[in-house]
């Protein structure tokens, strides 16, 4: 059986680093960091511990007309902003009633997303409770439901090939990707927008993380808390951001004559079922996971030069990473880890770490990871550190973990 080749046409994200994919890049290869002192008064009110976080850099609200930003999370909102950016670097026009860029019925979406809308659940929550029944809006369940970062972006584009929105912790983002290629493999579409996005810093997500000890406290330092495969790390920064990609089968973006950045080779999705935060203790998972992206690919462990590594800084979960992939593809393969710069995106994490990954194999620079001043010993792979660093790369894997035991990977080959 023949399988579709699926390759990315177009880039589009909002991080800390940037409110585009140009800015993040030039963030991440020169060594800036988007995490800072959180400004909010809950901070204080609540006498949190980790009182850091990456958040944006650009405010939706600069980009999306007001009207719009309040029928939209935050969530929803920037998960358009980066797929409006990417369908445009993709080169389409923006549809409408008297053209259509792309068959709606062969148009779909797959954008995750961790957790949803709760920004939108707790405020009208307060609503309710403190002046009644009358100022709860009546988009509240539109806005805080975990499918509305997809569907938004579906009304956007008129995407009518189906609107997926996995769920998958912090793996949703690298998920929607592995879904928009299946669906093009299916034959359902020829395009997907495809991506996560998250938007969640707020004083009960920070204050959960805090109590399960996940979080950084490196207050007095914020740019050098996040701190992946480093010896002094004790957790991540709490980030909100999107990425999102388009998808073509390469036939679609041949016909019209579109840049190829990336082939997506193959997706690798497994589950730990071990714990409902921790991962499996031998990596069996993660190492799955990574062995069905590269053999999906059509490639082995050998072809793979390069992962960009889930790394969230924790103390266990960094080491438990590295011994998966020196399992899954050898010792030879260089990582980097972009949460050092960019804190924590959670469901957008995958997404724009994807980005990141086609990046490097399109410009043949791998961003080093910020903050590696003293390789953990356990760690026994090499690390981009201090300045980024040039290789040509043929292919290369992201890596992206959740909470409750998901594991994808998706492997990138140079077209």
């Amino acid at each position: 059986m023949t399988t579709t080749d699926v390759v990315i046409t177009g880039l589009g994200a909002t991080t800390p680093l940037g409110g585009d994919v140009a800015s993040t890049w030039d963030g991440l290869i020169s060594g800036r960091s988007g995490v800072r002192k959180t400004e909010a008064e809950w901070v204080d009110t609540y006498d949190l511990p980790a009182r850091i976080s990456a958040p944006l850099a650009q405010e939706p609200g600069e980009i999306l007309p007001r009207v719009q930003l309040r029928r939209m999370d935050r969530c929803e909102q920037i998960a358009v902003v980066a797929a409006r950016q990417a369908w445009s670097d993709a080169g389409f026009d923006m549809p409408s009633d008297e053209q259509q860029p792309v068959d709606p019925d062969r148009l779909g979406v797959a954008v995750g997303t961790g957790i949803g809308g709760p920004l939108t659940l707790l405020e009208q929550h307060d609503l309710l409770k403190e002046q009644g029944l009358r100022k709860v809006s009546p988009l509240t369940v539109p806005m805080l439901m975990p499918n509305g970062p997809a569907a938004h972006v579906s009304l956007d584009l008129k995407a009518r090939a189906g609107v997926h929105s996995p769920a998958s912790a912090c793996a949703s983002g690298a998920e929607g990707l592995a879904t928009g290629m299946q669906m093009i493999q299916s034959g359902r579409a020829d395009v997907v927008v495809a991506g996560g996005a998250e938007a969640c810093i707020h004083p009960i997500t920070v204050a959960g993380f805090v109590q399960s000890r996940t979080l950084s406290t490196r207050n007095d330092e914020p740019e050098k808390a996040s701190r992946p495969f480093d010896t002094d790390r004790d957790g991540f920064v709490m980030g909100e951001g999107a990425g999102v990609v388009v998808l073509e089968s390469a036939e679609h973006a041949r016909a019209r004559g579109a840049r190829v950045y990336a082939r997506l080779g193959g997706a690798g999705i497994t589950s730990d079922a071990h714990h409902i935060t921790g991962n499996h203790p031998d990596g069996v998972g993660q190492v799955n996971a990574i062995n069905s992206a590269v053999s999906a690919a059509g490639l082995s462990g050998d072809d793979i030069g390069h992962v960009n590594a889930h790394a969230t800084s924790t103390v266990v979960g960094d080491v438990g990473e590295a011994a998966a992939v020196r399992k899954a593809v050898g010792d030879h393969v260089v990582l980097t880890a972009p949460k050092g710069a960019l804190g924590h995106l959670v469901g957008g994490a995958g997404a724009v770490e994807s980005i990141v990954t086609i990046l490097s194999i399109h410009t043949g620079l791998i961003p080093a990871t910020r903050n590696l001043d003293n390789l953990d010993p356990k760690v026994e792979l090499d690390v981009v550190a201090g300045e980024p660093r040039k290789v040509e790369l043929t292919a290369a894997v992201n890596d992206s973990f959740g909470f409750g035991g998901h594991n994808v990977a998706l492997a990138f080959v140079r077209p």
